[in-house]
């Protein structure tokens, strides 16, 4: 039988409460915060730009002096496609950040975060949230008007 090295066992490292702990899980705290905001921006410029396609394309289809186009639904499958992106970008990041964000407050880093001194949600993760419903709420207009 083979034993496993007694590190294996043990916390992986020793978490000191001092200032400079704090300030260093403050710092990891406000990256974090940081990512899901460039998340967030990313994504609504994803579903914006799939919407603005959507409606450019469909305007267009609506001119009487222009040819009609080879394929009349890829700019409607290309603007969902897009829309999906935003969503699915938000879901996965809004997953990681609820992660993220668990640990970095139980566990050996619970002494430094200050438990009682932390708000349970962020604004960021709000409007994560709410970003996530008018996406979806766009993906099903845009697919309304396709069928």
């Amino acid at each position: 039988m083979v034993e496993s090295p007694p590190e294996l066992g043990q916390s992986r490292f020793k978490v000191d409460s001092t200032a400079g702990t704090h300030l260093a899980w403050f710092r990891t705290r406000l990256m974090l915060e940081r990512t899901m905001a460039s998340w967030l921006m990313t994504s609504i410029t994803l579903i914006g730009f799939g919407f603005a396609i959507v409606m450019i394309f469909d305007q267009f289809s609506r001119l009487t002096n222009v040819a009609p186009p080879l394929r009349p639904l890829a700019p409607f499958h290309f603007g969902l496609l897009l829309i999906a992106a935003g969503v699915a970008g938000l879901v996965v990041a809004g997953w990681q950040y609820r992660t993220v964000l668990r640990y970095l407050r139980r566990g050996e880093l619970a002494a430094i975060a200050g438990r009682g001194q932390q708000p349970g949600q962020t604004v960021v993760y709000a409007v994560t949230i709410v970003t996530i419903f008018i996406g979806v709420f766009a993906f099903l207009a845009v697919a309304a008007r396709i069928l």
